[in-house]
Order: structure tokens, then sequence, then C-alpha cells
């Protein structure tokens, strides 16, 4: 193979794609870094759209003479891309698998040392191309994560075995559900840890070398299998011919899957992209980011993590605790929405750390408050109040919180929470009664204790679970939760818990079905 400073790389991409989300693909192309590489582009023009047929023409423009090699495919076939999922059919399957097996000659042909097939709904890290040559594998793909139904999980487009089965299952192993489960976060969570890892099979975003090229590898359909796709096709043959097939999860992509995927995608092209681990990417977006420590009162730093609440409760939440906190660390979960405008406006002028995470967390939530607990202490806290966006304490909090923060043998604070049904009324019976016991929220950090976590993926706490070793007290200060306060919410919590503990492994089946009561016993709050 020539020597890396001279190596030639092939992009190659079938294109049928709407000129709004192709016009992000190719602003992403240009943006990869190509350093001691030469890059060229192979595009089959399958397009409805007259529009996106513009916009490779002007890219190939823009690129210079000999770059750009555009086919048009000649073929009017209708693919329905609906606001929920993507249709295919065998008919667009295999041919899809023409056209990649058509850029696999091209770059024999023309003595490429890698093809890099590519998806036009997928936006790359600038870093992406030189991280996977890097790896010098023979076939790698770089991780993107999609939820293929709208109130699914996100999953990654790598799998260990068979059609997409992403657990470790050994031939001939029996295995129960739990196990299954068990193994699934396993490989799930190892998925979110930055590394190259070997996988069973691929696709999507995937570079391939010479070698394999010269092998045989391609994505004509293997005759006496029956499975759905060209890429598992592709990943059989590979293995066969002898290749191991790897995923690399340092800079994620990012999957334009549906219409309400697109201001992610913008936000994802316009930040500067420095990512700490596979799925996140640390902004501080008002400075300084540690503040003073001239001040002689106790500091206290609110932690949180959000995902989506620009219009639910979180302006409020953040006008209430900004009149008392000296900085915040908070965790972007992956919204979609105006969650980071908002906490720009409403904590302007105190210092946060802001973490982006690309793709939510909140699936296996041990890594989520793991995260929020390891940025929190990158600010070297004091006092750490930990609130979620829909959680606010009532009016004297505010007033009496000084004599909290000034006990010297205090380590943390519990606290009764109260969940609110609607605006002015909280929920009291047997499933709902959380308001009957105290809970830890506010905590004085010591740095020389090892904490320790309850390391399950849901309900595992927001803080360590050893903190009542340490000095404690209870507080007659109460804290109100609105999450619950709107019928609308309630059904999305709902539908989440089924998704994520259908078995209520880590919490209270009778408790989940009760969510939905029509007519459950409220108290109204008295301040």
């Amino acid at each position: 193979m020539a020597d890396r400073a001279n190596r030639r790389v092939l992009v190659g991409c079938p294109v049928y794609q709407q000129a709004n989300v192709l016009s992000l693909f190719l602003t992403s192309l240009n943006r990869l870094r190509t350093e001691g590489i030469d890059l060229h582009y192979y595009f089959v023009d399958d397009n409805q759209e007259e529009a996106s047929s513009e916009l490779l023409q002007r890219f190939s423009e823009q690129q210079g003479s000999g770059i750009v090699t555009i086919r048009s495919s000649g073929k009017t076939d209708l693919y329905n891309r609906s606001g929920v999922t993507h249709c295919w059919n065998e008919h667009l399957v295999w041919k899809v698998a023409d056209f990649k097996n058509e850029m696999i000659a091209y770059a024999l042909a023309e003595r490429f040392d890698y093809l890099f097939l590519i998806d036009s709904d997928l936006l790359l890290e600038e870093q992406t191309l030189l991280q996977l040559m890097s790896a010098e594998k023979e076939i790698i793909s770089e991780i993107f994560w999609t939820r293929w139904q709208q109130d699914s999980r996100p999953q990654p487009q790598v799998w260990l075995r068979d059609e997409y089965k992403q657990w470790e299952q050994q031939r001939g192993e029996q295995l129960s559900n739990d196990q299954i489960g068990e193994r699934l976060e396993q490989f799930l969570s190892r998925m979110q840890t930055p590394g190259i890892y070997e996988v069973g099979g691929l696709g999507a975003c995937t570079l391939i070398s010479r070698t394999a090229l010269e092998k045989g590898v391609h994505f004509g359909p293997i005759r006496n299998v029956s499975f759905w796709g060209e890429d598992r096709h592709f990943c059989i043959r590979a293995a066969a011919l002898g290749f191991s097939l790897f995923v690399d999860t340092h800079y994620p992509a990012y999957h334009i899957y549906r219409d309400e995927d697109l201001p992610g995608a913008e936000r994802f092209l316009q930040k500067d992209h420095a990512p700490e681990s596979s799925l996140t990417s640390t902004i501080t977006i008002i400075e300084p980011a540690t503040p003073s420590s001239s001040s002689t009162s106790p500091r206290l730093t609110l932690s949180m993590v959000v995902r989506n609440e620009a219009d639910r409760y979180l302006r409020e939440a953040l006008g209430r605790h900004r009149r008392y906190i000296q900085d915040a660390v908070i965790i972007d979960d992956g919204s979609t929405d105006g969650t980071i405008e908002v906490i720009q406006e409403m904590l302007q002028g105190i210092p946060v750390r802001l973490i982006c995470n690309e793709t939510s967390k909140f699936s296996n939530e041990i890594t989520l408050r793991k995260q929020q607990w390891e940025e929190t202490l990158a600010v070297e806290p004091e006092w750490i109040l930990n609130l979620d966006a829909d959680e606010w304490f009532e009016d004297r909090f505010e007033h009496e919180l000084g004599l909290l923060l000034s006990q010297p043998d205090t380590k943390t604070y519990s606290f009764r929470l109260y969940d609110f049904w609607s605006p002015t009324a909280y929920r009291d019976d047997q499933y709902w009664n959380a308001h009957h016991r105290f809970r830890p929220f506010l905590l004085r950090y010591e740095p020389g204790f090892q904490y320790r976590w309850k390391e399950t993926p849901q309900h595992c706490g927001r803080f360590p679970e050893n903190i009542f070793e340490l000095p404690n007290r209870l507080s007659g200060l109460r804290l109100k939760h609105f999450g619950w306060a709107d019928a609308r919410h309630r059904q999305e919590k709902l539908n989440r818990y089924m998704r994520l503990d259908p078995e209520a492994k880590y919490g209270w089946k009778e408790q989940y079905m009760s969510i939905l009561d029509p007519s459950p016993r409220l108290v109204e709050w008295q301040e």
C-alpha cells in the first residue's frame, strides 16, 4: 500500500436525498480534515429533487476538476422517508447494493487505497477520516446512534451476531431475558466508551482498505442467506474471507433520520467539537468557568441533567435557583429543542459548565449520573445541590439555606419531595407518597472520601449510595416536583419506563401502572 502521505481515498455515496439534508451532508464532507490524504468523491445521483442534483453539481465545481465523479442512476424508483421511519423494499435494497459495488469497481480500477462508503444523511466530525485511517484496520466503521422508532432508545448501527443481535451469545448458549438485557446494556455501555472494538456487523459509514477490496468483499446477495439488507451480506462475506470488522467510537457521526433531527444537525455543524467521550463535548457558556473563591460564604453549585426542557419547567426552576447558587454544572442529554438557549438566558452572569451529549445516555442512567458527578467535581465544588429541571423548593428555602450550609458537622441534607399531579396539588396515595420519606439532594463534597455508586441501569440515585456513611441531617424544607403535573408528560414518562424497564426490574410495576389513574387522591399545596 502507498505511503501514508500519499494515500488516496475515494468517498462513495449513493444519493437519494432531500435538499436540506443533502446540503448539511456536503457541508460535513467539506469540513473533514485531510492531511496526507488525496481525497476524491464518487456519487450516484438517484435523486428525485432537482435541487439535490444541483447541490451535487455545485459541490463538484467547488472541489475542482477531476475530484468528483457524478453518475446519474437513470432510475425513477420512489423511496418513502416518512416522519416516523424509512421504508425499504427488496428491490431498493439491491439497487443500492449495485451502486456500492459500482463504487468498489471504480476504486479498484483507479487504484485507490481506501473506499469510504457513507450514507447521505450522516454528518461527520472533522477528525473522522483521519481517525479511521489511523486504526489501520481493513474494514472499520465510525459509530452513529439512531432511534429506529420515535419512542425507542438510541441504538448504534453496529451489532455482534446475526441480523442485529447486540449482545454476546455463543452458539448453543441459552440465555434468559434478564441475561440478554444485562449483556445488551454491557454492549451499549461499551459503545459509549471511546475506543476501537471488534463487531460482527456494521455499515453506512465504513472505511474499506484496498486489501479487502482486492480479496473480493462486495454487497451482492448471498443466495443461501435470507438476512435483510445489503450490509449484512457484505459483513458475512467479509468474515468468510477472513476479515475482522471493527467500529471506532471516538467521533460519533450524527444521523438525520427524521426531520425532527434537523435542529440537532445544525448544532452539530456549528459548535466546536472537542469530545471528552464518544458521545459528549464540553462547552463553557458563561465565563469564568470556575467562580472566584474570594467570597467567605459557603459556595453552592447547582448540578442538573436536562433534556428537551425548553417548553416545560426549566425556565421557572432556573429563575428560582439563580437567587442562591454561585455556579452551575448542567448535562444537556441530547436535547433537540431550545433547552440550551433557556440555560444561557436564565443563568446569564453566573458561571456555568455545560456538557452536551450528542446522544442521550438516560437509557443507562448510571452512566449519565456518573458523568454528572465527574463533571461537577471538575469545578471543585463545596456544596452540591442536585436537582432535576422540573424541581424547586418552597419559597422559604432561599431564606433558610444559609443556616444549612453553615453547619460544619453536616455533609448531607435530605428532604421530602412532593410529586405534583396538577399545578397546585400533589398526589398522596399508596403508590405516590415520596413525601413520606427523606431523600438526599444537598451534599458537601469531601475530597478524601471514597464514594461508591449503586450500579443499576435505572433508579441508581443522583448521588453515590454510600453518602450516609458521613454525618447527615434531615431538613423540614419541602421540594416540589412538577414532572407529573401534566397529563401529556405522565403518558410520556410511562412510555419511557415501559421501554427502559418493561419488567420493572429497577422500579415498581404497580406504581408504573398507576401513573394513568384517572382519579388519584390529590392534596392542595399550602406554602
